[in-house]
């Protein structure tokens, strides 16, 4: 029986609890949100489906759960340039999540914006292995750099490594033909508006999230060992400690299994160091 735990069920939190179940990757759910009415609509709405899984409110049960989705908090707005302005605004969501998880042995799945701190702010207080805590968004990112190099007709696995956020790191340098770095600028200004059109259209991103959640969570309860990008908490991997940072891993049923460290060009190892240090900075100011 695979238990799914998700924190925060609003857009992104219910649709991947909707996926999860309606796609039989799990057999059991967990939900919580701070907005009792939100919560109940959810569980109805999740039983109206009438797919076959039990669906519990119960926050004891969270602690026992195989993976738990925390996707707590505000989400941005047109009015939020960047996601680490929500840095301050969700920090009572975090602590929160801080009491919820006290005792889980699972995989913990942070979404909750800005994920990278989040993410190695909730693996220092809960005392989280950091293999067991991977944060979400790099995937999502790769799809979108992948999408920008597909329509310039540029060849190559398209992965993302850094911030979730204004510091992305696209890699290029395995890429056919070369990309200079005027095209390179180009291409990250581009990725770094992506979400923020959606959310103007739409009011926030839902459907890529949520997909790229559920296939994590397929990977990781079927033990499947793929390799993602995904922010770990970095103890030396890149040359970078203090906070947690998009990079390749691999993932399955133990959470990050392997931190690959790839050799990185000038233009990336630079635009790397600088998504060090402005994740670290938030990190500090998260856990002070």
């Amino acid at each position: 029986m695979a238990r799914l735990a998700v924190v925060g069920v609003g857009r992104i939190g219910g649709e991947v609890a909707y996926l999860t179940a309606s796609l039989g990757i799990i057999d059991e759910l967990v939900l919580y949100d701070c907005a009792p009415d939100l919560l109940r609509a959810q569980v109805l709405d999740l039983e109206h489906t009438g797919l076959p899984l039990p669906i519990s409110t119960d926050t004891t049960r969270i602690r026992d759960a195989d993976i738990c989705i925390f996707s707590a908090g505000m989400p941005r707005t047109p009015s939020i340039k960047t996601r680490a302005d929500l840095l301050e605004s969700n920090l009572s969501a975090i602590r929160d999540g801080i009491a919820l998880l006290k005792g889980f042995s699972g995989i913990l799945v942070t979404v909750t914006n800005p994920m990278d701190a989040n993410n190695f702010m909730l693996c220092k207080k809960t005392g989280i292995q950091r293999e067991r805590c991977i944060g979400f968004g790099g995937q999502l990112d790769s799809t979108r750099f992948g999408l920008a190099l597909r329509n310039r007709g540029i060849c190559g696995f398209p992965f993302v490594l850094g911030e979730h956020g204004e510091h992305q790191v696209p890699l290029f340098s395995s890429l056919s033909p070369p990309v200079e770095n005027g095209l390179r600028e180009e291409i990250l200004a581009e990725l770094r508006g992506a979400s923020m059109e959606v959310i103007k259209g739409k009011g926030g991103t839902v459907f890529g999230p949520a997909l790229h959640l559920a296939q994590l969570t397929r990977i990781i309860l079927r033990d499947e060992r793929e390799l993602i990008v995904c922010s770990a908490v970095l103890e030396g991997e890149y040359g970078l400690s203090g906070c947690s940072l998009g990079v390749p891993a691999r993932v399955g049923r133990n959470g990050i299994l392997t931190i690959e460290e790839w050799n990185l060009d000038a233009w990336e190892r630079a635009k790397m160091n600088e998504a060090g240090q402005f994740v670290k900075d938030l990190c500090a100011r998260a856990v002070s």
